[in-house]
């Protein structure tokens, strides 16, 4: 078992006056996912910066970590990820 850790940033933008995700962003780093997610919040609603650590062989996952938020995320936002 070979684990993968990614960083991405998922971006959020106004669907009918309610936060829905965007089309989700690679980083190469966690300092780079912060950095976008920080940018990405200064012309969209909110924006929150990822790590992902996954199974790189069955794509199983193994955790999810919110480095940072920035401007409007959902309430639930956290808690979606985590599958509850």
């Amino acid at each position: 078992m070979t684990l993968r850790t990614t960083f991405l940033v998922q971006p959020f933008e106004l669907h009918r006056k309610r936060l829905r995700p965007a089309r989700q962003e690679p980083a190469q780093s966690e300092f780079g996912a912060l950095k976008k997610a920080e940018a990405l919040a200064a012309r969209m609603p909110g924006a929150a910066a990822l790590k992902i650590v996954a199974d790189d062989e069955t794509g199983e996952l193994e955790g999810v970590t919110i480095l940072g938020q920035f401007g409007e995320v959902p309430e639930d936002f956290a808690e979606t990820l985590l599958g509850n």
